[in-house]
């Protein structure tokens, strides 16, 4: 059954650890899962830097059943059901509901320009599946084209409380503010930028942030002294946390960034990609990630890790 904890706070989507012929290492995944709740996470997530398209039909399965499990309801499981036609996305949210996830997430397909009129249909269709709360994900930062704000706030007109937002498209900020005022009263925001932008977004109103697992520990850091109106603190670790995220350049830097440092603390022990992918870490970036990720560690209070 699903989780009674709210949809807020450190919700860290979650990397997908793989074997060395690329199939699923669910001895990793419930491994990574203990870490990211030992290290502050609030709950848990499944979406685009879990790979999500890129795994089969049956391994979207799989993985939904086998996060409940590892997830033992210390916090909420959120799930993403996005995918390239109405009818995938239907049978990924109804899959998911039945198997225990207690929220649902969905991007717009992202290989087709679909008409507005044709997107909107595609989330009423997903909110008609199930019964759960469905969070709307603007990926177009990295991923498909915007989806517009008018069109959002309708979708939060209709379906109330159990539409939630994470919008990604630039500038984040403004966009975040303008969806805001033209939802109205109740609408409910995660930050969707990796970190990046959340010292800006918590001041702009958002009730939680799915930020990569490799740092959530120093996210859950920022997210306190938010919360506690700490803007100093905020600010120091913000001013660390935003330049590694900036090194992160589309989903496969994101992918590649995150995995050697859930490899470097232990928690993989590999970082292999499923591919074909677009972005390579490269030896300087590499370096440039470690001196940041070490800086950030010091500022914590955590072992540098050599």
């Amino acid at each position: 059954m699903p989780t009674t904890h709210p949809l807020t706070g450190v919700l860290p989507v979650l990397q997908l650890p793989y074997l060395a012929d690329e199939s699923i290492d669910w001895t990793t995944l419930g491994r990574e899962i203990d870490w990211v709740y030992q290290n502050g996470a609030h709950g848990i997530v499944a979406a685009m830097v879990t790979e999500i398209l890129r795994l089969t039909d049956a391994e979207r399965d799989e993985l939904a059943r086998r996060l409940v499990g590892f997830n033992a309801g210390r916090g909420p499981l959120v799930m993403s059901v996005g995918d390239e036609s109405t009818v995938q996305a239907v049978r990924h949210a109804r899959h998911a509901s039945a198997a225990g996830a207690d929220a649902l997430m969905a991007i717009p397909p992202t290989a087709t320009r679909a008409l507005l009129s044709e997107k909107m249909r595609y989330y009423e269709a997903i909110f008609a599946a199930t019964e759960l709360p469905v969070i709307v994900q603007d990926a177009s930062g990295y991923v498909g084209e915007p989806l517009p704000v008018e069109a959002q706030a309708e979708l939060h007109r209709r379906f109330g409380e159990r539409v939630l937002f994470k919008p990604e498209a630039q500038p984040l900020g403004p966009n975040l503010s303008r969806l805001r005022e033209a939802g109205g009263p109740g609408l409910r925001v995660f930050e969707g930028s990796g970190g990046i932008a959340l010292l800006d977004s918590h001041r702009r109103g958002i009730c939680g942030t799915m930020p990569g697992s490799e740092i959530v520990w120093a996210i859950r850091a920022l997210w306190d002294a938010l919360e506690a109106g700490d803007l100093r603190r905020a600010t120091g670790l913000q001013g660390l946390i935003a330049p590694l995220i900036f090194l992160q350049q589309g989903l496969d830097g994101f992918l590649s960034v995150e995995k050697a440092l859930l490899h470097r603390q232990g928690v993989f022990p590999n970082r292999i990609v499923r591919g074909p992918v677009g972005f390579v870490l490269d030896p300087e970036t590499e370096r440039e990630a470690f001196r940041l990720f070490d800086l950030l560690c010091e500022s914590c209070g955590r072992e540098v890790i050599l």
